[in-house]
């Protein structure tokens, strides 16, 4: 209340001099705003209308021109929060990032601004702060990077999709968001699928499925693993040609060695020949086999 008081009278006694002055160009002192920040919404509008007047005339880089510049940006702060409100349930935690692009767009209102224009600095200022709001969600909130045209299509998606569920009282369909949006079934489904790399979700996240918090998972816990035997039905499903080109004697020492796990003893006892000779026979097949299954690969 008190700093609200004290900066209506600065209001006063600033106007009054301009008043007394009579001319736009009149380069007196400016009234002193101990904490621009702390200003209310109503007294900044009335005080910046002073201050951009003065910055008009005042030379760029002075100590006059940034003090008046910067207590314009701390008196207004307060349209970017109310900018920023606008995006609070996209925003996760990133609320400080927004505020500060929302302020980028404020400076960029205030060093464009003219008081020629006849319009409150407010409905000027605001387009700006929320065009740097929305550029920012653009370019650096996608967890994977997408074309423009499907990052613009997931804006595009959602309002469809928000006024035909209110109409429909449902979800809308594929072809129903392609004939509301006047675009074909196969544009809308990859805007949908591009739309999944908006954000992305930590494996460590408890699964909103779960009822109580002492039984949550977490969705890494969820996530299936190779399947070893996998593997094995390819190797084989790779060897069985291969296989079909040894003979028969060549076939029979794999399914002995391999298939029916016997030594290289029993096998040459089964054969007819020495331990050696199996031996020399297996690292002939297995060399053959790796290197057609190489060839496959």
């Amino acid at each position: 209340m008190t700093t609200s008081v004290r900066t209506t009278e600065a209001i006063g006694a600033a106007a009054t001099r301009h008043h007394e002055a009579g001319t736009v160009a009149d380069t007196a002192a400016l009234p002193w705003i101990e904490d621009a920040g702390k200003v209310a919404p109503q007294d900044a509008r009335a005080m910046s209308k002073i201050f951009f007047d003065k910055l008009q005339v005042l030379e760029e880089g002075t100590h006059e021109y940034q003090y008046a510049r910067n207590t314009l940006i701390e008196m207004n702060l307060s349209l970017v929060r109310f900018a920023a409100s606008r995006f609070r349930n996209r925003g996760g935690d990133d609320t400080e990032d927004i505020i500060q692009v929302g302020t980028i767009g404020l400076i960029k209102a205030i060093d464009r601004f003219d008081l020629s224009r006849e319009v409150e600095f407010a409905t000027f200022a605001v387009p700006y702060i929320v065009g740097e709001i929305k550029r920012f969600f653009r370019d650096t909130t996608w967890s994977v990077h997408v074309p423009r045209r499907l990052q613009e299509l997931r804006v595009e998606l959602a309002k469809a999709k928000e006024q035909l569920s209110t109409k429909l009282d449902r979800d809308p369909t594929v072809a129903e968001l392609a004939a509301h949006l006047d675009l074909p079934e196969e544009e809308i489904i990859e805007g949908l699928v591009a739309a999944n790399g908006y954000s992305a979700g930590s494996l460590d996240t408890p699964n909103a499925d779960s009822d109580s918090g002492s039984e949550q998972r977490a969705y890494a816990d969820l996530l299936g693993e190779d399947d070893p035997g996998m593997e094995s039905v390819e190797n084989l499903h790779t060897l069985a040609p291969l296989l079909r080109q040894l003979d028969d004697r060549e076939r029979k020492i794999v399914r002995m060695r391999f298939g029916q796990e016997m030594t290289q003893a029993q096998i040459g006892a089964e054969l007819g020949v020495s331990q050696m000779h199996v031996s020399r026979l297996l690292s002939r097949i297995v060399q053959r086999l790796r290197a057609g299954m190489s060839v496959e690969a």
